[in-house]
């Protein structure tokens, strides 16, 4: 089945992909929907088991990563006793659906570009720059930063995220957190990009988010996941032009092509392409953790 929208006590909040309940003791539920957004819109259709590949290789990059540094994923809730919702949790819901501590969110996405691709490379043929910096002037597009680039940006609740400078950035979540989410960022990025390498997956770029727990910021929301990454088969990689990947930029691709002028309504999915999406959301999970989905 694809689920699309759920439907259960104390909802504060709907993203475009995931639900979040507020379960009254400094617990949140967060429920992953199929939902698909591109270009900031949500589709009419949804992707068979997106939204367990999202909740389940985030738990596994949550779990992978907390040494690195610390982030907000307590357990997957799989409706046992364990889970303590004070409600039952819908069958459906298990497997796409995960526990976590609250923060206090703060207001930018923390992006991370180890190769020139997406917005990237659309700046840098525009100016010759990337975020405001200058770049080399023989830059091919997918080619490797000689280091990973820092390039945060609003967070927006609707429209488009912009960039942000440092200087927005420290006005925006105060110097200290500016920093600590700075360097917390790359450090992710670094040791996942040495993890995916020796399972033939490059991460081009990733976003993560952070939230205030205890006075620290810790990674919140999802980690590492085809919504927020991209990932391309190492084997395929060949700069000069975009890369074959495991994530949504197959649907990006697929609607620019029909021309929609990415206002809703969006186009409905034909089903083949909402298939290839499923695949490559599967195969993503398969390459990264070694298991098969749970669902």
């Amino acid at each position: 089945m694809v689920l699309l929208q759920t439907d259960l006590p104390n909802l504060p909040h709907r993203g475009k992909v995931r639900d979040t309940y507020d379960l009254g003791d400094g617990r949140l539920l967060m429920v992953a929907t199929d939902r698909l957004s591109a270009f900031d819109v949500v589709l009419p259709d949804g992707i068979p088991d997106k939204g367990a590949v999202l909740t389940q290789l985030s738990a596994f990059w949550f779990e992978k990563t907390r040494d690195v540094v610390p982030n907000h994923f307590i357990r997957l809730a799989d409706g046992s006793p364990s889970d303590d919702l004070g409600f039952p949790l819908p069958p459906e819901f298990i497997g796409r659906s995960m526990i976590v501590r609250k923060a206090q969110r703060l207001d930018a996405e923390c992006v991370v570009r180890g190769y020139i691709a997406g917005s990237a490379w659309a700046d840098y043929e525009k100016s010759g720059r990337v975020f405001g910096v200058r770049m080399p002037p023989d830059l091919k597009e997918s080619e490797a930063f000689p280091e990973p680039m820092f390039t945060p940006t609003t967070k927006a609740e609707t429209g488009h995220d912009e960039p942000m400078s440092a200087d927005e950035l420290v006005d925006t979540i105060g110097a200290e957190a500016a920093n600590a989410v700075r360097l917390r960022t790359l450090a992710i990025y670094k040791y996942a990009v040495q993890y995916a390498s020796e399972r033939g997956i490059i991460i081009a770029d990733t976003k993560l988010e952070f939230g205030i727990v205890d006075g620290e910021p810790i990674v919140i929301d999802e980690l590492l996941t085809p919504d927020s990454s991209r990932f391309w088969p190492a084997d395929k990689y060949q700069p000069g032009g975009a890369q074959p990947s495991f994530d949504k930029q197959f649907v990006r691709d697929w609607l620019t092509e029909t021309g929609w002028n990415r206002e809703p309504p969006a186009p409905r999915l034909p089903a083949d392409i909402i298939e290839k999406t499923a695949e490559r959301y599967r195969e993503a999970y398969r390459r990264l953790t070694g298991r098969d989905l749970m669902s």
